[in-house]
């Protein structure tokens, strides 16, 4: 009996013992430590801390990964810097409401660093990812001890802050890590800018290398891709106390935005149907949003080529470097008389604001008063309207050279710069002309229209009289052959719609002239690309109808394949084959992409892109020319084959017809 009771006693505490091991617990008291083998999971079972070790390493970390996601993704990383070298380590709350990592000697190699003390602390892991040290029972956030949100590691999740606190002046930033098996602090940082601008700036150490531009009201004037969609919500906020970037998720899908080693700052959704991160968009999108591309007073224009090119009113600095695609010496003033009788403003739009070693911001200022305080000062450039907590007021002034100025295709501001009074003459002189020529356009239109519409009569009278002699069946034909010539397939918004995920943000793949192109997958399970046109297009329906009709008609392998179209409501969308490996500027202009591009296969693509212009000119039915034809209108098949594409300023000429005149200056 009594060797029957100690066996149930014995079986008692090895189930006591599993019990007290797997039941998930989302605190720690200064009772209870946490050792190597033993995680603390948040409530919601979202989030779970211990240690663990990358790749093949033997080191150990302290970190916060997914709870539910099969790929361990590591959110945050307590001893970056101070790497366990065995399994001995212990995580530790203190009475003061202080924890700390100890090693096998337990000498504490980690610690969290606060002068605030808890009566009866408990650190607990929240299902936002936060681990917070608090008095038990306070939930109140603005009296926590310590929180690991305010030290990122390379991530930052949903109600994070990116930013500065005033009053402690502690700074929240992201660091990248060394590499990908190594989390010790990489060469990157992303932070708020520290000198009193509202944007977000990326340094390689001490070098910029990316800025956001300025936060304008909803979002910042040179990433649109950071603006309010339906994935998630930016939050921007500049006060007294505080300045800080953080953003929410409109839909209960884990999100997340990282900085990766190589410097790139992605926004990541979690698949579940396809088991891996979806990287939604990257903040820097194309070559001008390298830092300090075109030099002081240069603008970069990524759908020109080359992409630099001086303000009007300045010219190169140095001509033979700008030959040479050098544009880091930038560009001057043509007349350098500033602060003289007569002198003004000339106002730039679509801008991505300029960055500049000394600048003022007055959150209060109309933009009238600003214009006059800028020119009251011979130091001050430039100005602009700068918006930040959408009160309408707020300026920004500039008192040094220009740099970093890009054009954008949304959401660019205007920028009034200071210009000599013969630069105003010449554009006033300029805007004289044009009003002349208008008049006497517009007289030479009205003359033209009166004798179209005479011709117009004639021919519609002459028409009725042709088909009260032509036999029925005739008209028939006739009517048949005009529809089988145009030829597409017509898909429904509610197909597009369902392709695209209703446009999400998540499936924007680029955006041009024309509008947003999606990626889609059509019900035969084909993957597509959609171009829809834009409500504030710079193009329109004539450009739609324009390629619908010419590429409709094209079929060549190094031509883009047009699937259909979709004309709808006020909907023009164009349905295309999918190109995996985008347009060709988005790897020659990548210096990460670029080496891919081996000189065999530069001298196919180059190849390719003359065949294709050889069936458009010469071997086509229709005789094509392109009329804007650029690298980013050269897109790449999964067997890097280049495919001409976009064909909305395409001109036809007939067979033996050599040239012919615009009325418009057009595409490239």
């Amino acid at each position: 009996m009594g060797k029957l009771k100690g066996n149930f006693l014995f079986f008692l505490s090895l189930v006591f013992l599993f019990l007290e091991s797997s039941i998930a617990v989302d605190t720690i008291t200064p009772a209870h430590s946490i050792n190597d083998s033993q995680t603390i999971v948040s409530a919601g079972h979202k989030f779970e801390l211990g240690f663990f070790n990358t790749g093949d390493s033997n080191y150990r970390y302290l970190g916060i990964w997914y709870k539910n996601i099969p790929v361990r993704t590591v959110v945050w990383v307590a001893n970056r810097e101070f790497p366990l070298v065995n399994n001995s380590g212990l995580l530790k709350l203190g009475d003061d409401g202080t924890l700390s990592i100890v090693n096998e000697s337990r000498s504490i190699i980690w610690s969290s660093n606060s002068s605030l003390t808890a009566k009866n602390p408990v650190a607990e892991l929240l299902d936002t990812g936060n681990l917070v040290v608090k008095d038990a029972g306070d939930d109140n956030d603005e009296r926590y001890i310590w929180q690991s949100f305010d030290y990122p590691s390379d991530t930052l999740l949903p109600g994070m802050k990116l930013g500065w606190n005033k009053k402690t002046g502690l700074n929240r930033h992201l660091t990248s890590w060394k590499s990908s098996d190594d989390p010790s602090p990489g060469e990157y940082t992303y932070s708020v800018d520290p000198r009193g601008l509202p944007q977000l700036v990326l340094r390689k150490g001490s070098d910029e290398q990316f800025r956001s531009g300025p936060w304008y009201g909803t979002q910042f004037s040179g990433v649109p891709v950071l603006k309010v969609n339906p994935v998630f919500t930016p939050i921007f906020v500049s006060n007294a106390d505080e300045v800080y970037y953080s953003y929410n998720i409109t839909a209960n899908i884990p999100s997340r935005f990282v900085l990766s080693q190589p410097g790139s700052v992605q926004h990541l959704s979690w698949n579940d149907r396809h088991s891996n991160w979806y990287l939604i968009f990257t903040v820097q999108e194309d070559r001008c949003d390298n830092y300090d591309l075109c030099g002081s007073y240069g603008i970069c224009n990524i759908n020109r080529t080359p992409n630099c090119d001086c303000l009007k009113g300045f010219e190169p600095k140095s001509s033979n470097d700008w030959d040479v695609l050098d544009w880091s010496g930038g560009c001057v003033r043509k007349d350098p008389h500033i602060c003289h009788e007569g002198e003004g403003f000339v106002k730039f739009t679509g801008l991505k604001l300029p960055d500049a070693s000394q600048f003022r911001v007055n959150v209060s200022m109309t933009i009238g008063d600003c214009e006059a305080e800028c020119l009251k000062n011979c130091s001050c450039v430039a100005y602009a309207k700068l918006d930040i907590r959408g009160t309408g007021n707020g300026c920004v002034t500039w008192y040094e050279d220009l740099i970093d100025i890009r054009q954008v295709p949304q959401y660019g501001q205007d920028l009034y710069i200071r210009m000599a009074a013969s630069a105003l003459e010449k554009k006033a002189d300029t805007s004289n002309n044009r009003k002349n020529v208008t008049i006497a356009t517009t007289i030479s239109v009205a003359s033209a229209m009166i004798i179209l519409v005479l011709i117009g009569w004639f021919v519609s009278w002459k028409q009725k009289i042709i088909r009260t002699q032509q036999p029925e069946n005739q008209l028939t034909i006739s009517k048949v052959e005009t529809e089988e010539d145009l030829e597409l397939p017509l898909f429904e918004f509610a197909t597009i719609q369902a392709a695209t995920n209703n446009f999400s943000p998540a499936n924007k793949i680029g955006e041009g002239g024309y509008g947003p192109v999606f990626k889609g997958e059509i019900p035969t399970g084909q993957e597509v690309a959609v171009k829809r046109l834009a409500e504030n297009s710079g193009q329109g329906l004539q450009e739609f109808k324009n390629e619908v009709l010419l590429i409709s008609n094209l079929q060549h392998r190094n031509l883009v394949k047009l699937l259909g179209c979709c004309i709808e409501r006020e909907e023009r969308m164009l349905v295309y084959e999918y190109m995996p490996n985008r347009s060709l500027d988005s790897l020659i202009f990548d210096e990460s992409r670029r080496s891919s591009l081996d000189w065999r296969r530069r001298y196919d693509i180059i190849v390719g892109i003359a065949r294709g212009l050889l069936y458009l000119h010469r071997d086509s039915r229709l005789r094509i020319i392109h009329r804007d034809l650029k690298a980013s209108n050269v897109l790449l098949d999964n067997e890097m084959n280049p495919k001409i594409s976009d064909f909305g300023m395409a001109r036809t000429f007939c067979g033996d017809q050599t040239e012919a005149n615009t009325n418009r200056i057009v595409g490239t």
